[in-house]
């Protein structure tokens, strides 16, 4: 499950000084992606990583979902490289642990939401930690579309403005959870049961621990962005909010979670 160095890089077009500073981040995010095996830390003490599906009789309740739309489909505001290092080796990494972890446990058949929630309670933060980046990954995906952005549905965007003052200021506010957002973490729109909300969490943390439902996430840890943007997180954000988000997505969201 590792990623070889040779894994493809695409320089053309690039300048010398452009080149190295690409190179560097592609084998910088290879590394973070083969930091753990053996794994430890965040993803669990001492923990010797399988392939899942290749246990017999492992239930893979945790799924890895295929990206909703290309590896190419976000270009150029995230590009091949990212998507392909993010979903297939970071994401699927969580989901991998997360279903070894759970193996013979009551939680083996909970889906991902639950196994959040229980682990959150239960103290156990190493499958907090890998349960909550899967759900948080496969929620991420979904809330971003080639040709994103643009107009919010009607009954979303009246929600921001009655919460938030006007669209303008929502963004604003998001956009400072996410640049703010000391190392890794989240940024997130939710419904706190009488009114939309914004925070950032750090790390693998989800508003659901606090009884809020998501409708909106933006992944500001490095290896979101890192190729594309380098240190400019700012940029990255700016481009989500423009150019990356799925308002039908999040709008479907805001309307389940109003019922």
């Amino acid at each position: 499950s590792r990623i070889a160095p040779s894994t493809s890089l695409d320089l053309t077009g690039l300048g010398g000084g452009q080149q190295i500073a690409k190179a560097f981040a592609v084998l910088s995010v290879i590394a973070f992606a083969n930091a753990f095996s053996p794994l430890s830390g965040f993803f669990g003490s001492n923990l010797q990583l399988r392939q899942a599906s290749t246990s017999a009789g492992m239930t893979m309740k945790i799924e890895l979902p295929p990206l909703p739309y290309d590896y190419t489909a976000l270009e150029p505001k995230i590009g091949r490289q990212t998507l392909t290092i993010h979903h297939d080796k970071h994401h699927a990494k969580y989901v991998a642990v997360a279903n070894q972890m759970i193996e013979g446990t009551e939680m083996e058949k909970d889906d991902c939401s639950t196994v959040v929630l229980k682990a959150h309670k239960a103290g156990n933060q190493a499958l907090f930690n890998n349960a909550a980046q899967a759900w948080n990954h496969e929620f991420y995906w979904k809330c971003m579309k080639p040709n994103g952005g643009g107009s919010i549905p009607a009954a979303l965007a009246n929600q921001i403005i009655k919460d938030f003052g006007s669209v303008e200021a929502f963004k604003a506010k998001f956009a400072e959870a996410g640049n703010t957002a000391f190392g890794s973490g989240w940024a997130w729109l939710s419904w706190d049961g009488t009114k939309l909300v914004v925070d950032k969490t750090i790390g693998a943390g989800n508003p659901m621990t606090e009884g809020k439902k998501p409708v909106l996430t933006m992944d500001v840890w490095e290896h979101a962005y890192y190729l594309d943007y380098q240190n400019l997180r700012p940029t990255y954000v700016t481009t989500f909010l423009d150019s990356l988000v799925n308002w039908d997505f999040v709008a479907a969201n805001f309307a389940q979670v109003t019922k």
